[in-house]
């Protein structure tokens, strides 16, 4: 399981994530997944553009936007760092460069599940910056031509940013059932089949605990019946018991042809195991 996590896609869950948060201004925002800024492999989470430049964006997240806008995501098992900080602002100048439009009509933004604590340490000392929390979980820099902001969406406010702040590897019950009811109210799972696949292999107990403790309502099931994702987690049960058994054999001394015969489980997560255990 530890090395599935591993592969969890998280940088596109969320560009989903980020544009659920900003469905009601879909009309008036294009999103440019990892924009590619050179000819050679620079590139950013996600561009967002204004359409219209004077359209007025009523969203926490987005309150500093301008006309062209950097997002950079750091999954829950990352976070930014300094070096981090400079790189994406390096990338905003670049853009800024290459499409001719001037610094100050460009924002950061920054989205990590924890405190950036060094990284503010840094902003303060070093380059002088103030930092203010204008509400839960964002961080606005000050001081700087280009408008910048940290969101840590652990502190989002579920009720205001629930793609966001759902983002993660730590759902509890409660969670899940507000994700899968959101999801059933807009009927939106179509368009975040890569957020749901994410959340579900990140937190696979705490969704299977969840649907079997609201087999009444429904709607959770339903939503994951819907999206093909119930199929999945039934799977991914299967394969953890099949794990678990291979551990046992592998444990035993038993050759890895008979672990593969007796879990059909595939190599590559065989080979994993016995590389544990060596």
């Amino acid at each position: 399981m530890k090395r599935e996590k591993s592969n969890i896609k998280w940088h596109i869950a969320f560009i989903e994530a980020i544009q659920m948060e900003l469905d009601a201004y879909k009309d008036s925002l294009e999103f440019l997944p990892e924009y590619q800024l050179t000819a050679e492999p620079l590139r950013i989470d996600c561009v967002i553009i204004k359409k219209a430049k004077n359209i007025e964006i009523k969203k926490n997240i987005a309150a500093i936007f301008r006309e062209a806008n950097l997002l950079e995501y750091k999954s829950p098992d990352d976070h930014v760092s300094v070096a981090d900080f400079y790189k994406v602002y390096a990338y905003a100048c670049l853009y800024a460069s290459f499409n001719k439009i001037p610094i100050s009509n460009m924002t950061i933004s920054f989205i990590e599940s924890r405190y950036p604590r060094e990284l503010f340490r840094h902003l303060k000392k070093i380059r002088g910056y103030k930092l203010e929390e204008n509400s839960p979980g964002i961080y606005t820099v000050k001081g700087d031509i280009l408008p910048i902001q940290l969101i840590d969406n652990r502190k989002l406010s579920i009720e205001e940013n629930i793609w966001l702040k759902s983002l993660n590897n730590n759902l509890d019950h409660l969670e899940v059932l507000q994700i899968s009811e959101e999801v059933d109210r807009q009927e939106k799972e179509a368009r975040i089949q890569a957020y749901l696949d994410v959340i579900t292999m990140a937190n696979f107990k705490t969704i299977e605990e969840a649907i079997k403790m609201n087999k009444p309502a429904k709607s959770l099931e339903e939503v994951f019946i819907r999206t093909g994702l119930a199929a999945r987690l039934e799977a991914k049960g299967e394969e953890r018991k099949a794990l678990d058994i291979a551990q046992n054999m592998v444990n035993l001394g038993l050759p890895f042809e008979t672990v593969i015969s007796a879990t059909r489980l595939e190599s590559e997560k065989v080979k994993a195991l016995y590389e544990q255990v060596e």
